[in-house]
């Protein structure tokens, strides 16, 4: 039995979701269905999700939402228009979205993922329409109904684990289960949605409930590659990678996946099968838990940009008992997340996406390590980036670090921080963003020029 989900842009259109119906039909292990909102037909498109943050933001601001609203329904009503079915299904859209805008508003990021949930929740409900008017038997059930509980966090919900015990009873249903992603509810009744592109997370949770064999998701390329195709032209296709691998990539930049959408699956031991809707005949990718390393030391080169880092020195820091906990609980009073701490003996970075800042929080920031830590030097740098160079073959392959930062040298990058993960499945280089590209080209010419993989 298998779990499949399609992504926002293999259910923008009609003529999409004739593919997707053709994927899914083509094999009948296929029984569960896991569908995105409506994403892009074209670059300057919208996606629905966007269209309905925007409604829901006007909503807030008590202005009139119509015109985005009516963009919503539109989107929807031109595919049913598409795919020949009845008004029906566009006016149980249309009261649906129009109960969800006039409900309460007194809190704000509640009322957010209600509007925002209704993206995956009326798709599910026109793709079932259509695989019925297919002649196939196909039913569109609720996260509520399925027992999908998250914790009332909004738009960082978490599955609770006594909602895998529930899912697994979707196995009894008949027919072709069509399920929204993207959210769930929780023990109150109220939803609350994953972090965006969730939908991934959604169909690795219900692989995991339902103790599926595996879990297809569905997206617009032919596989993972081992580096942006945006950075570096053509690049090699990865046929299959580990669950650590996967995660550390997508964490870095690989928008493929989500970051988070491995973990069910990965405690379940069920692999993930990445393939593309326009190319369904394509190989993919497939990520499992372990691999043959016969690919070389690296699989994978990803970067993202628009980080900082926060510099602290002060001599004697490996001796001070509880320095550390200080400084990240100045910086939790502030509500900073970090994501890396490079340390030596008298200093320490803390990576951090510099989009957390509020104007004159880092002044504040600064002047109290300096005061509270005694601490000698405090700067923070903005404008960086970060390249993970992942791969699980790099734990048994000496002089892998010197390849890369011998690599970055020859290109003229400088770099600013070196950090190896403790799992020695990674590496990460911070670079300034001017230089990311030029960085993750030479380091993908330094491992892949010459092999195959």
């Amino acid at each position: 039995m298998k779990v499949v989900k399609f992504g926002g842009s293999s259910l923008a259109s009609g003529k999409q979701l004739e593919k997707v119906f053709q994927i899914v039909v083509s094999d009948p292990a296929r029984k569960v269905v896991v569908v995105s909102a409506p994403g892009k037909r074209f670059p300057e498109d919208e996606k629905v999700t966007d269209l309905l943050i925007e409604c829901a933001e006007l909503c807030l601001q008590n202005k009139d939402p119509k015109q985005k609203l009516d963009a919503v329904i539109e989107r929807y009503a031109l595919i049913a228009e598409e795919l020949d079915l009845s008004e029906e299904i566009i006016d149980i859209i249309q009261q649906d979205l129009l109960e969800r805008v006039n409900s309460d508003k007194s809190n704000r990021d509640r009322f957010m993922d209600l509007l925002k949930a209704s993206g995956e929740d009326n798709n599910a409900k026109l793709v079932a329409a259509y695989f019925r008017k297919q002649g196939v038997e196909a039913h569109y059930v609720s996260p509520k109904e399925a027992g999908l509980l998250v914790s009332a966090e909004p738009g960082h919900a978490q599955v609770l684990p006594e909602a895998y015990d529930r899912l697994y009873e979707l196995r009894e249903r008949t027919g072709i289960v069509i399920f929204p992603g993207f959210f769930g509810y929780s023990k109150e009744g109220e939803i609350f949605t994953f972090s965006r592109s969730g939908s991934d997370i959604t169909g690795s949770i219900l692989a995991n409930g339902m103790k599926a064999d595996l879990y297809e998701n569905f997206t617009d390329v032919d596989a993972v590659y081992s580096v942006n195709p945006f950075i570096v032209q053509r690049p090699k296709e990865i046929k299959e990678l580990t669950y650590r691998e996967m995660r550390e990539l997508s964490y870095a930049g690989f928008s493929v996946l989500h970051d988070e959408a491995l973990v069910p699956a990965f405690r379940a031991g069920i692999p993930v099968h990445i393939k593309n809707t326009n190319n369904p005949s394509a190989p993919g990718t497939r990520i499992v838990y372990e691999r043959d390393n016969t690919n070389g030391p690296v699989i994978g080169i990803a970067s993202d940009e628009g980080f900082c880092s926060i510099y602290v020195s002060k001599y004697l820091m490996n001796r001070e008992i509880g320095f550390g906990r200080k400084l990240l609980e100045i910086l939790e009073g502030y509500g900073l997340s970090y994501e890396h701490t490079p340390s030596g003996i008298d200093d320490i970075s803390i990576i951090l996406r510099e989009n957390q800042f509020t104007p004159g929080m880092e002044e504040k920031i600064i002047d109290r390590i300096k005061t509270e830590l005694d601490a000698d030097e405090v700067v923070i740098e903005h404008s960086l980036a970060l390249i993970m160079v992942v791969g699980e073959g790099m734990r048994h392959n000496i002089g892998t670090t010197a390849r890369a930062s011998k690599a970055l040298a020859k290109a003229g990058v400088n770099i600013e921080m070196i950090n190896q993960g403790s799992s020695e499945v990674s590496m990460m280089f911070g670079v300034k963003e001017v230089d990311e590209k030029r960085a993750v080209q030479a380091l993908y010419d330094e491992f892949f020029a010459a092999v195959t993989v």
